[in-house]
């Protein structure tokens, strides 16, 4: 399998602007930003989502996220942001490589997080109902 583009970055075969490093964690500047200072945060192991990723590792990249979000917020001096984490094709991911984003915001609109309410067929599904069943199901499995 070829590698991903994010393994090419941290080889450093392919270049980047980063803005951090340590033995774990690599920040560098998106290069197609939703907004100027877009980042993004990535492990040094190759690691697909979130489910593949080990604990520790995991709580280090949200430090770093929040350590970062902190620098830009006050490089731009801006206090709104999104923090991004896409897992799969079908949930926006694009590279095939674990990685959080950070979306200053300098300007308002809206991100589009979905297609709108489930639906089954042509009805709307009741909410509470299926929420209490989809709640039930996920306690389950804790």
């Amino acid at each position: 399998m070829e590698e991903c583009i994010f393994c090419k970055i941290i080889k450093g075969e392919i270049p980047s602007q980063k803005i951090y490093e340590d033995d774990d964690v690599l920040a560098f500047l998106d290069v197609n930003p939703v907004e100027k200072g877009h980042t993004l945060i990535i492990t040094k192991e190759h690691y697909h989502t979130i489910l593949d990723i080990p604990e520790e590792l995991l709580t280090k990249v949200y430090a770093v996220t929040k350590k970062l979000t902190m620098a830009i917020s006050k490089a731009f001096e801006i206090e709104d942001f999104n923090i991004l984490q896409n897992n799969g094709i079908r949930a926006g991911q694009t590279v095939s490589h674990y990685h959080v984003h950070i979306i200053p915001r300098h300007r308002e609109f809206k991100l589009c997080l979905g297609i709108g309410p489930i639906k089954t067929g042509e009805e709307l599904i009741d909410h509470e109902l299926c929420n209490s069943e989809i709640a039930q199901l996920i306690r389950k499995e804790l």
